[in-house]
């Protein structure tokens, strides 16, 4: 099996348009590509690529998928095949090795911590619609010009005064401490106390690139200065803060269709923008803008526009970020506001035309803008002159293109009125000098992992780290645990055998004269004869998911809506999908001679066994109920739940005996 690391590493790295283009002609067309499709016959283009959501998709023969599957479908080849092949075009080295305990412990803890994460967001959401979150934080924002519509849509909220208001909410809706302190939403004492790390401040949620609520920024709206102004998230397992951008979930589509995305420097600044009308702005969050940021800007285009503040400290952030964005093979321009204002105030005070029109007529490439800033403070002074030339020819050597170095250094040399020759020099001793220093720099880091490898393996009996305990169907937070396994199973047969026909011999009581029933078709159809639906919600989102594709779109083998639904946009319909699916090629011990059964006996056997427990679970589950109600229930109703009880007594008896049972 490929670590999980690495096959990240290589989803990472696979660029649709990219992968698309070795096997098929593409032409743009907006934000996306289009071909005519390599999977069927046809003249007029339907086959469409999306940068921006990382898959293709045909409306004439209804394939789609994401990189891999392109891959897979194309080469015919599995996906760890796919995978390989991916590994190799991006020069990804690929060491296999079988999936431990540890890592599926790890992904399941993973995506409960995106659950904490997303109960927080809607918590700080929730407060902001009432008491002092109405009063001050709500009121806050609308000073400062966002609209309500931009509020909601970007899930701006309020955190309470007070040190334990998520905690308490947290904890009673079931989501344990360690998954509080994990995602770095509360602190945990000395004394071993823990408390809310945001309180008394405006909110600000930082959403992955599928969506996803992985961190926050909270802001004060305290004079006191001895009270920070911003509290950001801390970099926990599922929010890498120099990996992250801002606003970035929201801006994706629009960067991808302008071909530009704009830099600045923080929440209010996107913000604005955005509600403005000029969408593919992002920032850094809480950090100096870095390499890993760039690289994933890179992903949705090769053009950045740096757009700070005209003061000392924004100049300063342009000129760093100008030589990180080269180094990466960027194309760097900047616009610095005019001094006084920040592209949130600016924006505020000027139209969406007068913006695009500034914007437009003050972007700088990273050549007028070096020289603009320094050469009039140069004057006449050959000295300064030549550091300021000498500057510009460092910052051309961090280009990785030897064409674009070289329209950069001729346009510097007709600028300066100096030989290009002079300037290659320059830019070849400089670039030299920077391979001698990444080959030290790859030395010292081979060196270390060579002392790490060093260091003697853990004997048998040898004390060692605690393992991480693996998170049950309880620690996803269900709300009904008793009845997840059921739903689970039944979940499962769906998205792995969903259209399969369940062939039932002539004898067998679910036999049907007239056709064979799907697996999908023969649970739902028993789920809603008993006026049943999946209780736990994200097993009922899936359900759904699934069950809109069956419905929706005929064409679609199995495969084909697994893939939809991996590639939507629901990434916790998408993450529970992967793994019930992946778990169908997982061949364990306990499942080994089960695995021997032909596939349609298989489904025989177990489908119609895995309703009749869930209705056995189910009417246990309202059995409870029903008792709970009894104790407490006026004589007028005892009556009534009496003879409820009687009747669920004896469908659980009738269950339990075709499920071979005694009660």
């Amino acid at each position: 099996m490929i670590p999980q690391d690495t096959v990240a590493k290589i989803l990472d790295s696979a660029q649709i348009v990219e992968v698309v283009g070795d096997f098929v002609t593409l032409r743009r067309r907006g934000a996306n590509y289009v071909a005519c499709c390599p999977f069927h016959n046809e003249k007029t283009p339907s086959f469409y690529v999306s940068p921006s959501k990382g898959i293709y998709k045909c409306f004439g023969c209804g394939k789609s998928g994401t990189a891999v599957g392109f891959v897979m479908e194309h080469e015919n080849l599995s996906y760890v095949e796919a995978l390989k092949y991916l590994a190799r075009k991006y020069h990804i080295e690929v060491v296999e090795k079988e999936q431990t305990a540890e890592e599926i412990a790890a992904r399941q803890r993973s995506e409960s911590l995106l659950l904490v994460s997303e109960f927080a967001g809607q918590f700080y959401k929730d407060a902001l619609k009432e008491g002092e979150g109405r009063a001050v934080g709500l009121a806050y924002f609308r000073s400062r010009g966002l609209e309500d519509a931009t509020i909601e849509k970007y899930g701006l909220g309020w955190a309470p005064k007070g040190r334990h208001a998520l905690l308490d909410a947290a904890r009673a809706k079931g989501y344990k401490d360690e998954y509080l302190t994990a995602t770095g939403l509360c602190k945990q004492y000395e004394d071993g106390h823990l408390a809310d790390l945001f309180s008394d401040r405006v909110m600000f949620p930082i959403h992955s690139v599928s969506g996803r609520v992985v961190a926050f920024g909270g802001r004060t709206l305290s004079s006191d200065k001895s009270v920070p102004k911003y509290v950001n998230s801390p970099t926990t397992e599922i929010y890498l803060k120099d990996k992250t951008l801002y606003g970035l979930y929201f801006a994706r589509t629009e960067i991808v269709r302008q071909g530009r995305c704009y830099i600045v420097e923080g929440y209010l600044d996107v913000l604005s923008m955005h509600q403005l009308g000029i969408t593919n702005v992002v920032a850094p969050c809480g950090t100096s803008f870095t390499v890993d940021q760039i690289r994933v800007v890179r992903k949705f285009t090769e053009n950045l526009v740096l757009m700070f503040d005209g003061d000392g400290a924004g100049i300063h952030a342009a000129e760093r970020g100008i030589g990180l964005a080269l180094k990466e093979g960027l194309n760097v321009k900047v616009v610095l506001i005019p001094d006084g204002d920040d592209p949130d105030s600016y924006s505020r005070k000027h139209t969406l035309e007068e913006v695009q029109e500034f914007l437009a007529a003050n972007e700088q490439d990273f050549i007028s803008f070096k020289t603009d800033r320094t050469l009039a403070e140069a004057g006449n002074d050959p000295l300064k002159r030549a550091e300021l030339i000498n500057d510009i020819a460092d910052t051309i050597a961090l280009i990785p293109d030897q064409v674009k170095r070289t329209v950069f250094v001729q346009a510097t040399a007709e600028r300066f009125d100096i030989d290009s020759q002079i300037l290659f020099q320059r830019v070849r001793r400089t670039r030299e000098k920077m391979l001698v220093d990444d080959q030290a720099a790859a030395d010292r880091e081979r060196a270390r992992r060579e002392r790490l490898s060093e260091v003697p393996e853990a004997q048998p009996g040898d004390p060692g780290p605690q393992d991480v305990p693996v998170p049950t169907v309880e620690d996803l937070a269900f709300e009904n645990p008793v009845l997840a396994p059921c739903e689970r199973e039944l979940l499962w047969f769906i998205l792995n055998w969903g259209v399969s026909e369940l062939e039932f011999e002539t004898d067998h009581e679910f036999y049907d004269p007239e056709g064979n029933s799907t697996v999908a078709d023969f649970i739902r159809s028993n789920l809603e004869a008993d006026h049943f639906a999946f209780v736990n919600s994200v097993y009922g989102r899936t359900y759904d998911a699934y069950f809109a594709l069956y419905d929706g779109r005929p064409e679609l083998d199995q495969d084909g809506i697994v893939r939809m639904l991996m590639d939507g946009a629901d990434r916790t319909v998408a993450n529970m999908v992967a793994q019930l699916t992946q778990e169908r090629y997982n061949l364990t011990v306990k499942n080994y001679q089960a695995a021997m059964t032909a596939t349609a006996t298989m489904l025989v056997m177990r489908v119609p066994r895995a309703i009749r427990v869930y209705q056995e679970k189910r009417v246990t589950v309202r059995q409870r109920e029903v008792e709970a109600a009894l104790k407490d229930a006026p004589v007028e109703q005892q009556l009534d739940l009496l003879r409820e009880l009687q009747r669920l007594s004896v469908l659980r008896a009738r269950v339990l005996k075709t499920l071979g049972r005694v009660q």
